[in-house]
């Protein structure tokens, strides 16, 4: 049922603007999805129905978001099979490229600069990463708390690990998700290194020139 919800187009298109963390109204995934609003109701009432969505009302208004990390990491997965196999949608514009470098993904930071993180992370031994599987290191939580004053409680949740491994679609290596990614990508947006693209929709995430020195500083490119 699950692989049949995802599989129509119009619902992918769906849940792929939901990707981005934001709640969303039926009308603006009905433009995402490029169908009328009677049809897009009916899509997003098998979404509901199927434990992919929720809905949240606020107002007269009625939004709708992922209902949980799991499945933005299954729907990144399958973007990963997707792209490799040649099956990928891709909206060519000025906002791929800036995609492709840094992206939210439900909400943590995903593209170039998230495998970057992941990867320097790893270096400076703040992790330990062996297949799936992350670990932070004491070094490391050291490490975030002296330099983004993230502590060990910041990090709890009884239902989601505080380091993941989340296979990038774009860069089809992995980037960090769990409750470490999730408060990193907070920590550099209340710090105003990084602020997310306003559009409906839209997965991009714009570093200032302040916060790519800052990011740079702490979680660089080897050589750098």
């Amino acid at each position: 049922m699950v692989a049949a919800l995802v599989g129509d187009p119009a619902r992918a298109n769906m849940l792929t603007a939901l990707l981005s963390g934001r709640a969303l109204t039926a009308t603006e995934l009905a433009q995402e999805a490029g169908v009328t609003p009677q049809t897009a109701s009916s899509h997003l009432a098998k979404l509901e129905g199927g434990g992919l969505i929720e809905p949240e009302k606020q107002g007269r208004h009625r939004y709708y978001r992922l209902a949980d990390p799991d499945v933005a990491d299954v729907l990144e997965k399958l973007a990963g099979l997707a792209a490799r196999a040649g099956h990928m949608r891709v909206r060519t514009g000025p906002k791929e490229p800036e995609l492709r470098r840094a992206r939210i993904c439900y909400d943590h930071l995903a593209g170039d600069l998230g495998v970057q993180m992941l990867d320097s992370m790893v270096r400076q031994k703040l992790v330990r990463h062996r297949k799936q599987e992350i670990i932070l290191t004491e070094e490391g939580g050291h490490f975030l708390a002296r330099h983004l004053r993230i502590s060990p409680e910041m990090l709890t949740h009884p239902r989601r690990p505080v380091c993941k491994a989340c296979l990038d679609w774009s860069a089809r290596r992995h980037h960090l998700a769990g409750t470490l990614g999730a408060a990193l990508m907070k920590r550099f947006t209340e710090l105003k290194w990084a602020a997310r693209d306003t559009t409906a929709g839209s997965r991009v995430v714009n570093f200032s020139r302040a916060g790519e020195k800052h990011f740079a500083a702490l979680f660089g490119p080897a050589g750098d």
